[in-house]
């Protein structure tokens, strides 16, 4: 039987850290601190639930995030 795969390691950068800014600007951050997968997201949008390591969710509000979580 294969070993169980290890997942790769999440940035330690914390989401409450990009509320506030330009999407813009906070998905270029991101990606500057190691987040693989960046997705800005209007406000209400439907999506799935599954946990993606590495993957950092903006919701955005008039070009600004207002809300940022992991996964």
């Amino acid at each position: 039987m294969p070993p169980i795969p290890t997942p790769p390691a999440e940035p330690q950068d914390s989401p409450d850290g990009y509320v506030g800014l330009d999407a813009a600007s906070a998905e270029r951050i991101a990606r500057e601190r190691g987040w693989s997968t960046v997705r800005s997201l209007p406000p209400g949008t439907i999506i799935t639930m599954e946990y993606r390591v590495g993957r950092l969710n903006f919701e955005v509000r008039n070009g600004r995030v207002t809300r940022a979580w992991k996964g």
